[in-house]
């Protein structure tokens, strides 16, 4: 696998990360370029690091996740959704959803590596030099993830609590479409 089917493969696990850094936007308007990058950073270790440990576990583990892996992600999406609408829904004074949070962010990266994970068990049945494609995945991730966020600030300006909601909405939908394509194989 050459440099650019690595490129390409970390463009497709970088989407989900997307679509949860929009929510991060979102619900932080006033986030700066640092704390974007902070966030962007645990997004592109964990989407680089679990291939690793995907590639170091190997196959007898792949059958057993490959049965929990929607349901494990589904959950963290749904509960960080529904908590990003409920604080959403609070006077400004009593919110308190943070996506800066270690234990939200921790959440959110769990729940969009597991893919990246079962990739790196694909990988190891691969001629792939391991580190430079998890090198690859987590520049593409810090990137995806950096113009998620700046894409949801933008938005959230101009649209306020209801794009709250949306992030909220958009973390609940990623996780019933990481549920549905799992259960309709």
């Amino acid at each position: 696998m050459g440099i650019y089917a690595l490129f390409l493969l970390g463009i497709g696990l970088s989407f989900d990360t997307f679509a949860v850094s929009v929510s991060c936007g979102l619900s932080q308007k006033d986030i700066n370029f640092l704390r974007s990058s902070r966030i962007a950073i645990i997004f592109a270790f964990f989407q680089a690091f679990m291939p690793i440990i995907g590639w170091l576990l190997g196959l007898g583990i792949k059958e057993y996740l490959s049965q929990v892996d929607h349901w494990i992600a589904f959950a963290l999406l749904l509960l960080v959704g529904l908590k990003m609408i409920y604080e959403s829904l609070k006077n400004n004074e009593d919110r308190n959803f943070n996506p800066e949070d270690i234990k939200v962010i921790l959440f959110m990266s769990l729940a969009t590596t597991i893919d990246a994970f079962a990739i790196g068990i694909t990988l190891a049945f691969l001629n792939v030099k391991l580190f430079l494609a998890a090198f690859i995945i987590g520049a593409v991730t810090y990137v995806a993830s950096m113009l998620g966020i700046l894409f949801g600030k933008s938005i959230g300006a101009w649209f306020g609590k209801k794009m709250e909601i949306i992030g909220g909405l958009i973390l609940i939908s990623l996780g019933v479409k990481i549920l549905i394509e799992h259960l309709s194989k």
